[in-house]
């Protein structure tokens, strides 16, 4: 009966997939979920980071981002708007960490771009690169993941051999992070030691957003200043579109390395330049917004995903 309902949901996703013609092509049409494993401390193997991932699959490009991410959006919107509805005086309060990582990759294979977005405290930084050419050989091995019928790839990619499994009934070249160029969706990947694993976690058709209301078209009805609610760029945006945040700075992979060794030696400081343009920028009156930064150790990292090639 499990294999039955796997089976007819792929059918759905698919049959959604190639009708919906008259939808944009960088519009979600499903998503691919991962578990994302990566053994970063390898003098620590049996505590991997750990990460709920997604792939927003359009026509013609997709999106990798923090599944884990969005659901704490999600819940850091709702304890604003809580907030907001019982806070008279405006005063609002958020008590919300989040682990997830704020990195998130934008995959246009037409026009052989890649947008890399990635965020350091209020700020959403946005890095256009070529998408990575990758040597792949495609074996005729198959296996099924959640009813897709896939087909198994080879490749040496950033210092690391691969494995991947890909849908050629899902033909946008894309998949994980920056694997790409198979003539389908990767929907499985990981390398030869497991260090760097996308597990497959399922697929389900993408959920068309509701049309936007007369409220969200003027969102002061009432004339009083509302909570700009800062860091959440395109918070109001379809949450389908494929389309890197509109008010992420542009910049590049180089000068970000900067910015991140910036906040590294002196996190205060870095908090207190990034706030001082904010406040700079607010609309209106306003209380001026301070933020703390409280460092903590970093994690150890002596394997990132990326390595460089053995000469």
């Amino acid at each position: 009966m499990f294999m039955k309902k796997q089976l007819f949901l792929a059918a759905t996703l698919l049959a959604t997939f190639f009708t919906a013609k008259a939808q944009k092509p960088d519009t979600a049409q499903l998503l691919a979920h991962y578990k994302f494993t990566h053994v970063r401390d390898t003098a620590d193997r049996t505590h991997p980071y750990t990460e709920n991932m997604v792939l927003l699959v359009g026509k013609s490009a997709s999106a990798y981002k923090s599944y884990d991410g969005i659901q704490d959006a999600i819940a850091v919107r709702k304890q604003i708007e809580e907030q907001k509805a019982n806070s008279p005086d405006g005063n609002i309060s958020i008590h919300h960490r989040s682990t997830a990582s704020r990195t998130q990759y934008y995959q246009f294979p037409n026009e052989q771009k890649l947008f890399t977005v990635d965020g350091l405290l209020m700020n959403s930084y946005l890095m256009e690169d070529p998408i990575p050419a990758i040597d792949w050989k495609i074996s005729s091995d198959t296996a099924t993941f959640g009813g897709l019928h896939c087909q198994k790839a080879t490749t040496r990619f950033k210092g690391r051999d691969y494995t991947a499994w890909f849908c050629p009934d899902l033909p946008v070249h894309a998949g994980p992070w920056k694997l790409n160029g198979l003539p389908g969706v990767v929907v499985d990947a990981h390398d030869s030691k497991n260090d760097v694993v996308f597990k497959f976690d399922g697929v389900e058709k993408a959920i068309p957003s509701p049309p936007k209301s007369s409220a969200a078209s003027n969102p002061n009805p009432d004339g009083r200043q509302h909570t700009v609610m800062i860091g959440m760029d395109d918070s109001d945006a379809d949450p389908n579109l494929i389309a890197p945040p509109a008010k992420a700075i542009k910049t590049t992979q180089k000068e970000f390395a900067k910015l991140k060794e910036a906040m590294r030696k002196d996190p205060q400081a870095f908090a207190d330049a990034i706030m001082n343009s904010q406040n700079a920028n607010m609309p209106g009156n306003h209380d001026k917004m301070m933020i703390k930064v409280k460092a903590g150790p970093e994690p150890v990292n002596n394997n990132p995903i990326e390595l460089p090639e053995k000469k």
